[in-house]
């Protein structure tokens, strides 16, 4: 159970309270620059869903904005359950030839019985991400206000509340700073001596009484608060993860004092011109191995380097920092002016067609949140990004990898964010190694493989169930991304660090792959489609006694499994090309590619989810894993493979567009690679629907009022996906040319972007009109030839300097660039 203990410290201000920190009245205000993508309310949030995040890619808060009694609630993204584990179970390699016979044999029962007895994981779950603490502020005058607005301010990174009280102006400027890893929080107001308030910190308890976790509140002086705890355990380590935060008040004029408030230090402040929070937090996490490290000495290093600072200086770099990443990318769809119109409202201007720029708005918030969750040397962004209220979180907080980890990061490089998805790749490199081990202990074989479902301790055995946990190709989803990334930069040293992954996942699956005795292809034995099954009861039907009847979803060679290994193998023989490595392996390799079972129309015109005809065409669920191969994969497209790209219209047909918010996300952009932009719009269009239930399980997936996802609850890819999927409207680039505009709905038909990436190192600008595109600006980063299809001919000027183009075949236009080089293309 949760400890509490009070620290009586000497009440005096610490070096860096006195020193570090100083009282800023004599700093001159510097204005905090106009926004261009803001969200903005007219009433404070009265549940964590209309809250407005703010976060450094390690710290966030979700900032309420009360005036009378503010709330800010905390997270640290390392603070999960336990410490290190080996999830790993004695290996079930000398049970897998008889698994593989009962799936060949359809006896899928028994063989999902079979594979929870040898294959699982020592425990079936992840450990739980857990929150940090809430922030708590008085103000006892401010209980009836005026003039109320609550704002964030996108390209800045700023959550900002301002109001009167009479005749006086409040104003509260939130913000996490990466450069300096603090929160902030700065009160003014437009006559002096108008701060006045109570501040306290506190931990959380396990409401369901099921935790262990401990935390402790001690002062220092008569301005510091500090928390301290350890993370609640986790059955299967013997390790715990400690933590520390601090706030530290610093107020110009007025007077401060600790006090006791309902039993908690408060720091209590009179009559102070204005006053600044910075609020810092640090845990002992190291790695997925070590969580040695010491919270206190990292808070202590944050704040001794804000020595001399005062909070200008920190508010100037945080914005130089995030502006820096966020305004790469602009996207303008000529919408109607809305400036003063709440975003609340601006959900039904939208779905009656009357605020085409509000996918604007969600295609940048959906920027925001990836600078704001993951950035270079952390932890990658998890379900819930880092934001997160519930010591029980919905599928633990994790990082499920059948989808969602990887949807986190589809918008990275093609939005200008490739930075951001440094995390991942570490994350992937850390992967490979637990992998290593399971793929051993289950398979006997080389490389690595790796389940669905993860925590920050990076268990790769199976875990929940058999009809989840058979899927064991994460991996080779990993080395989509690794090679993808590679494909955006044309990074040969990152290759070059890399490949070793990509080529070590091709040759665990070219180890294990099996011939299916009645078709000849080889597949992957044992697996599944992720989360769908080919047998047993679909609905999960309840029985009389409560008992409910369960999917079989354990297979071979689903459509899914044989569109990732087919692109790991074209990843890996490609790479190892490039490379001039493994020889042998890349023969091996290419001759099993071969033997891959094909992607199959079934009798409904589908595309086969599973190598047996049984798809339902009443079946509306939120993984369409077999279109895979549509997006994100390359093997599909409608240029390429006509009958399959129509194959595979027919399964979003009967899947239908109502689903999960996430699942929307990706439609989207199925269908956007499909080139039908009013269907991907229209999907957009059910995604952005607004709903107001938090909770799993219940209500509509959608977008809720502070423009977050709904799985439901909470689910940060829906809005990342929803963000690729309209960049993927506009620009496409993974056939081996660009297209401009490749689905662009009717409804846009003027607009504008600046700096979306392409494949090949290539930085775009682009103006339409009419629905059609008239010029575009391209940066060359690598000096690489630029290829574009086009139904017309183009014009290409580097400055005045009229460009050579030659047409190539099919509509397509090829010039050479010189590294560094602006391009201009007309038609």
């Amino acid at each position: 159970m949760r400890t509490l203990r009070i620290l009586l410290l000497v009440f005096s201000f610490s070096f860096f309270a006195s020193v570090s920190l100083q009282s800023q009245s004599d700093t001159a205000e510097k204005d905090i620059p106009v926004s261009t993508r803001l969200l903005f309310y007219d009433k404070p949030a009265s549940v964590w869903t209309e809250a407005l995040p703010i976060g450094n890619g390690r710290i966030g808060g979700m900032v309420y904005g009360r005036t009378h009694e503010e709330i800010i609630k905390l997270n640290e993204n390392t603070l999960y359950a336990g410490g290190p584990y080996n999830s790993n179970g004695p290996g079930g390699y000398p049970y897998l030839d008889s698994i593989r016979t009962l799936v060949f044999e359809g006896k899928g029962k028994e063989a999902e019985q079979l594979f929870e007895k040898t294959m699982m994981a020592r425990k079936w779950s992840s450990a739980p991400y857990q929150p940090l603490g809430n922030l708590r502020m008085i103000f006892p005058e401010h209980a009836f206000v005026k003039d109320y607005r609550r704002e964030l301010l996108l390209d800045s990174a700023i959550a900002r509340v301002n109001y009167k009280v009479d005749d006086i102006e409040f104003s509260r400027t939130c913000f996490c700073s990466y450069p300096d890893q603090v929160m902030v929080v700065r009160m003014d107001a437009s006559e002096p001596g108008s701060i006045s308030g109570y501040f306290s910190i506190e931990g959380l308890t396990n409401p369901l009484g099921t935790g262990d976790e401990e935390w402790a509140l001690s002062y220092e002086g008569e301005n510091t608060i500090i928390l301290s705890g350890v993370t609640r355990s986790f059955e299967i380590s013997d390790q715990r993860t400690k933590y520390e935060c601090r706030i530290i008040l610093v107020p110009d004029g007025g007077e401060m004092q600790m006090i006791y408030k309902a039993n908690v230090p408060t720091i209590r402040l009179r009559d102070a011109n204005s006053a600044t929070l910075y609020l810092t937090a640090s845990s002992s996490f190291v790695s997925y191995r070590d969580v040695s490290a010491d919270p206190v000495t990292r808070n202590d290093k944050v704040l001794a380097n804000l020595d001399k600072k005062d909070y200008y200086s920190v508010l100037e770099s945080h914005i130089t920092g995030f502006s820096s990443l966020f305004n790469r990318v602009s996207l303008d769809l000529s919408g109607e002016d809305t400036h003063d119109i709440t975003t609340d409202k601006r959900f039904d201007l939208f779905a009656n067609g009357k605020d085409k720029d509000f996918a604007g708005l969600f295609f940048q918030y959906g920027r925001y949140l990836m600078i704001s969750s993951s950035r270079p040397d952390g932890i990658p962004a998890n379900l819930q990004g880092i934001w997160n209220q519930d010591m029980n979180p919905a599928w633990n907080g994790g990082f499920t990898t059948n989808i969602n980890f990887e949807m986190n990061y589809w918008p990275s490089d093609l939005t200008n964010l490739s930075e951001c998805r440094e995390p991942q790749l570490s994350m992937i490199r850390d992967m490979s190694e637990t992998g290593t081990e399971t793929a051993k202990l289950n398979f006997n074989a080389d490389g690595w493989l790796f389940n669905c479902n993860t925590d920050i301790w990076l268990m790769s055995a199976p875990v929940y169930g058999a009809y989840w946990g058979s899927w064991h190709t994460a991996s080779a989803w990993f080395c989509d991304d690794l090679w993808d990334h590679f494909l955006f930069t044309c990074d040969t040293a990152y290759l070059e660090d890399y490949y070793p992954l990509i080529r070590d996942a091709a040759l665990f699956f070219d180890q294990t792959l099996v011939e299916h005795p009645k078709y000849g292809w080889l597949v992957v034995n044992p697996s599944g489609s992720p989360e769908n099954g080919p047998g047993g009861d679909p609905m999960w039907t309840r029985n009389p006694d409560g008992t409910r009847n369960r999917p079989i979803g354990i297979c071979a060679g689903s459509t899914c499994d044989n569109a990732l290994v087919g692109e790991l193998f074209e990843h890996f023989i490609e790479a190892s090309e490039i490379l001039n490595r493994d020889k042998d392996l890349r023969i091996s390799v290419a001759k099993k590619k071969k033997r891959l079972p094909p992607y199959i129309t079934g009798r409904y015109g589908q595309l086969q989810e599973w190598l047996e005809d049984v798809d339902n065409p009443e079946d509306r669920h939120r993984h369409t894993s077999h279109l895979w191969g549509l997006y994100p994969g390359t093997s599909i497209d409608p240029f390429k493979t006509p009958e399959l790209a129509e194959a595979s219209k027919v399964v979003l047909q009967h899947r239908g567009d109502e689903s999960t918010g996430w699942a929307m996300g990706w439609r989207v952009n199925l269908w956007a690679r499909l080139r039908d932009g009013n269907r991907a719009h229209k999907l957009l269009g059910r995604q952005l629907m607004l709903v107001d239930s938090p909770w799993h399980g219940t209500g509509l997936g959608g977008t809720y009022v502070n423009m977050m996802d709904s799985h439901p609850p909470f689910q940060i890819d829906g809005n990342f996906g929803g963000t690729a999927g309209i960049a993927e409207m506009l620009l496409q680039s993974h056939n081996g040319y660009i297209e401009f505009l490749p689905a662009l709905p009717d409804s846009w038909s003027e607009g504008t972007f600046r700096g979306l990436k392409a494949r090949g190192a290539f930085e775009i600008d682009l103006k339409w009109e009419n629905n059609d595109w008239t010029n575009a600006e391209i940066l060359s980063e690598k000096g690489l030839p630029f290829l574009i299809k086009s139904g017309s001919l183009i014009d290409v000027r580097q400055g005045t300097r009229k460009i050579k183009v030659t047409k190539t075949s099919n509509g397509l236009y090829r010039f050479d660039t010189h590294k560094g080089e602006k391009y201009t293309i007309t038609k």
